[in-house]
């Protein structure tokens, strides 16, 4: 090639030697996928709603898509498990899905190291999305794992506090309490005895309660889970002995575990109508956007109050933050059709209409920071308190492991034992259990 310098060849050459890296001469990063998605393609898309009226979304959402690219089609398979979702695409074949939903987060440290799904960075830069700017901090955390985007958040759910407003006016008290030491002295004052047992309970700390677990506790604590190693920070970090103490002063303070746990045994069904909360039986409760609605249809007899949870004594500038986890998407590491399965992708969780019109018909919170602010939005003036929390930039989540979920059950473990005194020392039950998380994890790898 005439008038080449020595040095544009050797980039040349260099760049001919790198082909098969992520990243190509032009600057365009390589996806891997080979498909063309102007062509005629049908794909396959699983998801794990069920009720008739998510299934009717997830439609609704499809058909937007379809219209926006009429070339490509979209066959929809609902109810399905996480477990199916791990068979199919471990086989493969021309059954298994190109598109995946699930409801846990928890997955994505498995779908990532194993290559199930495929990493969407390449595809993300391609289009020109900058997850960090579309996605709330917490959603966009969760959906990766050791560098790899193998998921995307696909609507999420935010934990708040729900209280009785008629209770907390009767015993005088004027607003959600905002720390956890205020949050202690209002449950004991909505608190009604009744012989051995209670009329009201002001609120039921333990961990077998009604999503009063370990991780939704921690989340106001911000706890780092893992150190920069890997190894479980869960021994070492101060924020999980916090969070494990103002709980357990939360159930001595309130009658105790055995006395909290018979009443507890009487209570209603957590999906069900008859939840406590509904009832009246007790009168606050941490649980998420979708109970808002819940409530409401049980039609009860009290004004119903929502408000984030407490934080700690010691960090009151953080009050306004929350737990946030929720559904996420996928490509098939199997499918043929992943340039066009980026389509559907893209549509069902970076357009803002189409985020904003499934979560209208979901209820649950918007994926994106854009959707977030849309006044495209239909709710109930109290489900703003979720949208707030999503937004929030302390909100916290639980980090992607190999293995799942495993270290959150070996905590929650931990949490039933300390809860009800089987385990006295706090410290030494936490190294133990950062200990088994350790060993857990390396059997895994």
């Amino acid at each position: 090639m005439p008038g080449m310098s020595s040095r544009t060849a050797i980039a040349l050459a260099s760049c001919a030697s790198l082909a098969l890296l992520a990243t190509a001469c032009t600057g365009r990063p390589d996806t891997g996928a080979h498909d063309d998605a102007s062509k005629e393609t049908t794909l396959t898309f699983w998801h794990a709603w069920s009720a008739p009226s998510e299934v009717k979304a997830v439609q609704d959402l499809v058909r937007g898509f379809e219209k926006a690219h009429p070339n490509l089609h979209v066959e929809v398979v609902g109810n399905m498990t996480d477990d199916k979702i791990n068979q199919a695409l471990r086989a493969g074949g021309a059954k298994a899905p190109d598109v995946i939903s699930s409801f846990t987060t928890n997955s994505v440290g498995k779908f990532c190291s194993s290559g199930a799904l495929v990493d969407l960075n390449p595809f993300f830069e391609k289009s020109g999305i900058d997850p960090r700017r579309t996605f709330p901090k917490a959603m966009n955390e969760y959906t990766q794992f050791e560098g790899n985007r193998c998921a995307v958040p696909l609507l999420g759910d935010a934990y708040g506090l729900y209280y009785n407003k008629t209770a907390f006016k009767k015993a005088g008290i004027t607003a959600p309490p905002k720390t956890w030491s205020e949050f202690e002295r209002v449950a004991k004052k909505l608190t009604i005895p009744r012989g051995g047992t209670y009329r009201q309970l002001g609120f039921m700390p333990n961990y077998h309660g009604w999503e009063t677990t370990t991780e939704h506790y921690l989340g106001q604590f911000s706890p780092t889970y893992f150190d920069q190693d890997g190894t479980s920070n869960v021994g070492k970090d101060p924020a999980f002995a916090k969070a494990f103490t103002v709980q357990k002063k939360l159930v001595d303070a309130l009658g105790g575990y055995r006395k909290l746990e018979r009443y507890r045994s009487g209570l209603g069904d957590e999906w069900g109508p008859e939840h406590p909360f509904h009832t009246g039986q007790v009168a606050m409760q941490l649980d998420g956007e979708w109970r808002l609605g819940m409530a409401l249809d049980a039609k009860p007899t009290f004004d119903i109050g929502v408000a984030p949870l407490p934080v700690p004594d010691d960090q009151p500038d953080r009050y306004g933050m929350g737990y946030i986890t929720g559904t996420i998407a996928g490509i098939a590491a199997t499918s043929g059709k992943q340039n066009a399965a980026w389509e559907l992708v893209k549509y069902m969780t970076t357009d803002t209409d189409a985020v904003v019109d499934f979560s209208n018909a979901i209820h649950n919170v918007p994926s994106t920071l854009a959707a977030l602010k849309s006044p495209k939005l239909t709710y109930d003036p109290r489900f703003k308190t979720f949208l707030q929390i999503a937004a929030h930039p302390d909100s916290t989540t639980a980090p992607a492991s190999v293995n799942g979920g495993v270290y959150l059950t070996t905590i929650q473990q931990f949490g039933y034992d300390y809860e009800s005194g089987k385990a006295s020392d706090l410290k030494k039950g936490l190294r133990e259990t950062a200990r088994q998380i350790d060993t857990d994890i390396a059997q895994a790898k």
